[in-house]
């Protein structure tokens, strides 16, 4: 059976498939959609996050040292800087120049004090010994060193109890002392990112006083300890025992 010519090819050419190129549009990949599985999109990696830790939604975990470059994450806190030994030197420099300001106004006081009692001694010569005027004057110069030396006493304990309370309470609640304060430190739990707390903060204040018996070089040296934490936290001995860093803010 014949079958008329086509009109598009009157000679029955056989015809040849056509290629995509100039003049002839190109088709265009199916779109995606029902049928057709869909490409997730691809996580580009954080900057500066080891690979193993890229993954969508990481957080660094609390207490990990960034990249050894001076920063750790803290929880509730995040990443911060850690206090270098200098800066901390210079905490404990104006703490101690604070401190010793004190420290040297109740000397004064008492050396003047001191002082008075003596030029009121050589007060009693005038009398003629052994007078009971000569007597009383001798027994109100004893009465009044005793009164001088008890009241010593009662400042130099209260000194002591002020070197205790100054640095533990606040440091416990408020995470700094003054020369800290100054130098934009502060010195907070490692697992909570919070203010050390009394046991923290005693625990922090006592190692050292520990150490100061021994002619203050184990004092010296639990200062010296972060030189020697390889954790790159910069950890002292007491920081370690009472939980803390310290950070700058």
């Amino acid at each position: 059976m014949s079958y008329p010519p086509d009109p598009n090819n009157p000679y029955n050419q056989p015809q040849q498939p056509q290629q995509p190129g100039y003049g002839y549009p190109q088709q265009a990949p199916p779109a995606a959609g029902y049928g057709y599985p869909q490409q997730p999109p691809q996580q580009q990696p954080g900057y500066g996050v080891p690979p193993q830790q890229q993954a969508y939604g990481y957080a660094p975990v609390p207490g990990t040292i960034q990249a050894n470059n001076g920063y750790i994450n803290i929880a509730q806190i995040g990443t911060v800087k850690l206090a270098t030994m200098g800066q901390r030197f210079l905490a404990r420099l104006i703490d101690g120049l604070a401190v010793g300001a004190i420290i040297a106004l109740v000397m004064a006081l008492g050396l003047a004090g001191a002082l008075g009692i003596a030029q009121k001694a050589d007060d009693c010569s005038q009398y003629t010994y052994p007078s009971t005027a000569y007597s009383n004057c001798l027994q109100d110069q004893s009465d009044a060193a005793g009164g001088f030396l008890a009241t010593m006493m009662i400042m130099i304990g209260v000194l002591a109890v002020f070197n205790l309370l100054y640095e533990w309470l606040l440091v416990s609640f408020a995470g700094a002392t003054l020369g800290k304060m100054a130098m934009g430190l502060r010195v907070v739990k490692e697992s909570t990112g919070q203010n050390p707390g009394l046991g923290g903060g005693f625990i922090r204040f006592i190692i050292p006083i520990v150490g100061a018996v021994l002619c203050y070089i184990g004092a010296l040296l639990v200062y010296l300890s972060p030189f020697f934490d390889n954790s790159g936290k910069l950890q002292g001995w007491h920081d370690r025992a009472a939980g803390t860093l310290v950070i700058k803010k």
